[in-house]
């Protein structure tokens, strides 16, 4: 776990870095390019006076810093939970391996404890920081120690809560990020409504043409906005649950395949 936090540092400012350039090349490419040729073909109609249904272009729509910054926060979080999603993943398939093998009606005594602790040690040292190795391994550890198998139960349970507190933590910059995001809207909702009242006298004079565009920044930072926090809180929702559900499972396999198996002989 030690090289595990080194490398999931780096990884999260990989992938801000290049969340922040391949989603600022698009806007600087496509959306304000289009965003840009579509108003100006709107104010030169309206300058002539020529009758025309303005559209609401996507384009229109996400053109300015504060959605830009939105996509950025977005792409952000997903690749933070795909890499611990994935991790996830990973631990879940040990819980399809006889890591301990014994055998359905095998008794386990305190002297035997360490000979079942091998397996475990034996594994690559990534694979022995997940949770299901960490689990057995500090159970068997704790019955050779005191003896005791309920003493070991509440040791399972107790590093299974732990790993459960400690996944949760980690999820704080995925939460900041979720809230992040429909802030940033309403700083845009702000900024088009100040912009809007420093442009009143104009929409007195009869332009309003300065005052619309001011509100449709305004409304549509926060549109998109609220749309990509939704999407960023199902995900988050979804990847606490793979996480919820490893957990339960690893306590059950130790619970299981361990516990029940141990004896202390008088």
């Amino acid at each position: 776990m030690k090289k595990q936090l080194p490398f999931e540092f780096i990884y999260q400012l990989g992938a801000l870095v290049l969340a922040i350039i391949l989603v600022h090349l698009v806007y600087l490419t496509v959306i304000r390019p289009n965003a840009d040729a579509i108003l100006t073909t709107q104010a030169e109609q309206s300058a002539q006076g020529q009758s025309f249904v303005q559209t609401r272009s996507i384009y229109v729509v996400l053109k300015d810093y504060e959605q830009e910054s939105c996509f950025i926060l977005m792409f952000w979080a997903i690749a933070i939970m795909a890499f611990k999603g994935r991790l996830a993943l990973r631990e879940r398939a040990l819980l399809q391996q006889e890591i301990v093998e014994i055998s359905q009606g095998m008794s386990v005594l305190p002297e035997d404890a360490r000979e079942y602790t091998r397996p475990i040690q034996a594994l690559p040292e990534e694979t022995q920081g997940y949770l299901l190795p960490r689990v057995l391994l500090t159970a068997l550890q704790r019955f050779a120690a005191t003896r005791n198998v309920q003493d070991v139960a509440n040791t399972v349970r107790s590093v299974c809560e732990s790993e459960s507190d400690r996944l949760d933590s980690e999820l704080a910059m995925v939460r900041y990020i979720a809230w992040a995001i429909p802030s940033i809207g309403f700083i845009g909702t702000v900024r088009g409504i100040g912009e809007a009242l420093g442009q009143a006298y104009k929409a007195v004079e009869g332009d309003i043409a300065g005052v619309t565009a001011a509100l449709g920044v305004a409304f549509n930072s926060t549109f998109i906005a609220l749309v990509i926090s939704i999407l960023i809180m199902f995900l988050m929702h979804q990847l606490q649950l793979i996480q919820e559900r490893l957990v339960l499972d690893s306590q059950h396999y130790a619970e299981q395949r361990l516990v029940q198996h141990l004896q202390v002989r008088d």
